[in-house]
């Protein structure tokens, strides 16, 4: 009778100790895939394997009808606005670059020249989460737990690892010039000791000195154009964008070890270095949860590249399933299924190329900005006198210049209506909007809507340009992304794991609703800027 009785005591003090455990996540790990449609969980759904992408639609909860809320839709801002909650107009990072009037001159959305490389190449490490006016989730993290918590930020771009770890958490980005991971001495002086050791195995040369070849027969892939067409960019140095790619032959041209950034090797090795910080830093071991923020960059070069309808779209996405089914294994592995919490997503993602649309006689066009660009000058020049009156355009934006406006006597909302006029003569533009008018009116509907909500009253342009459905400011071969249409918005939103219900919802979901959602989860503050709804289907038990 004594042997049941400490039997049964056993096994309750073990469930209840099981159950304490589970009261939070041993870790939560972001996973933002730079430039992923949300149509991938499904073209290539066929050759998914069982643990990868399909296991995150199977065990996970997906918002099948997920967007970005703003324009423009680019990598800076879609990091910053998944990790604060909010978007450009609150959180400051409009675009990857652009123009401030009173410095004349561009700036990057992660720079920062107070700060200097930690490993890696002196010009590669003037980076920190500066620019970013708000918290994020990881710094909200960091706040509830007096600093206890650990972050860590891993991404082959530098902004990828830097806006998601936030202001209070550690990044470390790959150096194209040395093939390493490193940081900036906003984080640390010298560069861990597992970071070391992780780049002293060298893993980026040892993924370029193979050949990339598609995982499967190149006829088998009925998903995507032909390899070899005419609307996709070739590797420098060689003559047709089609496989195989000899990688190691490829180096010198195309960037030396930032080639990898253009395969899909470099998922695999931003994994490699996701696993040496779960072991290097312990996460999730300690008694507390961690956050570890991942970026799959390469995605994004290969997308950019070859465009969503190639062969190799097609084949990194299957060879990322398989990165992820590892990874997820490793995963169960370490914590044990259903004491981690994961979320996938992306920052944006893609418009069609231009010229391939055109083929298929879909209504598209390439944007000359430089022609645009000169034609505003020559009309300013006329209608107000001669004057250097357009500082920038770029990001569809335009900067005017007040200074020679006040000077002359003339009223810059003048400018701005009578540029407006002009730009909507010329073929690829839709609409135009005056900052006047974006700060004085709140847009509710429609892609002015997602504008006012990417304009920012200190950091945007004078005027702000919408063009027409797959027009872009492009005219090189492959293509890109930032407008405020479907193609761009429709993105991926998928949890699983720690308290997170199976099932899918078709109900209209927004970006910034990740962070709410992480918050209410765990208990904590929300970011201070941030202004999404938590995914109420995720709470429904």
């Amino acid at each position: 009778m004594k042997k049941i009785i400490l039997s049964i005591s056993f096994a309750l003090y073990s469930w209840l100790g099981q159950a304490q455990e589970a009261e939070k996540p041993a870790i939560i790990i972001g996973l933002v895939v730079d430039q992923m449609r949300q149509e991938y969980f499904y073209k290539f759904e066929e050759r998914y394997t069982d643990g990868g992408f399909k296991r995150l639609m199977r065990e996970g909860f997906m918002m099948k009808n997920a967007h970005y809320n703003y324009i423009p839709t680019y990598t800076g801002p879609g990091h910053a606005s998944v990790y604060t909650g909010t978007t450009p107009a609150t959180h400051g990072i409009i675009a990857n670059d652009w123009y401030v009037k009173n410095l004349g001159r561009t700036i990057y959305c992660a720079s920062d020249s107070t700060v200097n490389a930690v490993g890696g190449s002196a010009s590669n490490g003037k980076i920190s989460p500066r620019n970013l006016l708000t918290t994020t989730i990881t710094d909200e993290l960091r706040f509830a737990t007096n600093k206890r918590s650990k972050v860590v930020g891993i991404a082959i771009k530098d902004r990828g690892a830097a806006l998601p770890a936030g202001h209070l958490g550690d990044a470390y980005w790959f150096d194209s010039k040395t093939g390493e991971f490193m940081t900036s001495d906003y984080y640390y002086e010298t560069l861990p000791t597992w970071v070391q050791q992780f780049n002293e195995r060298k893993l980026a040369e040892k993924y370029l000195s193979q050949a990339w070849e598609p995982l499967f027969p190149l006829e088998t892939y009925v998903q995507s154009i032909a390899d070899d067409n005419d609307f996709e960019g070739p590797f420098i140095g060689m003559d047709k964008p089609a496989f195989p790619y000899d990688l190691k032959s490829l180096m010198e041209n195309n960037g030396e070890y930032g080639l990898i950034s253009t395969t899909p090797f470099g998922n695999t090795l931003t994994l490699d270095m996701a696993y040496a910080a779960i072991e290097g830093e312990q996460l999730g071991k300690r008694g507390e949860t961690d956050f570890l923020a991942v970026s799959f960059s390469s995605p994004d070069y290969i997308g950019h590249r070859f465009g969503p309808s190639s062969v190799e779209l097609e084949d990194n996405y299957l060879r990322l399933d398989r990165d992820l089914e590892k990874f997820f294994t490793y995963l169960d592995a370490t914590y044990g299924q259903g004491n981690y919490l994961i979320f996938l997503t992306a920052d944006h993602a893609v418009a069609d190329i231009v010229e391939y649309m055109k083929s298929e006689r879909v209504p598209a066009g390439n944007f000359n900005t430089r022609f645009i660009l000169t034609q505003m000058k020559g009309f300013t020049s006329e209608k107000f006198g001669e004057g250097d009156w357009i500082l920038n355009f770029s990001n569809e934006q335009v900067f005017l210049n007040d200074k020679l406006a006040a000077e002359r006597g003339i009223s810059i909302e003048t400018i701005q209506r009578e540029l407006a006029s002009f730009l909507l003569r010329f073929e690829g533009v839709k609409e135009v909007y005056t900052a006047t008018d974006l700060r004085k009116e709140e847009y509710i509907h429609g892609r002015k809507a997602l504008l006012q909500m990417g304009y920012n009253h200190k950091a945007s342009g004078d005027l702000l340009l919408i063009l027409e459905p797959a027009w872009l400011s492009s005219s090189w071969k492959g293509t890109t992304h930032g407008t405020g249409y479907t193609y761009d918005t429709h993105v991926p939103i998928a949890f699983m794991g720690w308290n997170i219900p199976q099932g899918e919802s078709t109900r209209y979901a927004s970006i910034t609703d990740i962070t709410p959602t992480l918050s209410m989860l765990l208990n904590i503050r929300l970011p201070n800027g941030s202004d999404g709804n938590p995914i109420q289907e995720i709470f429904t038990k």
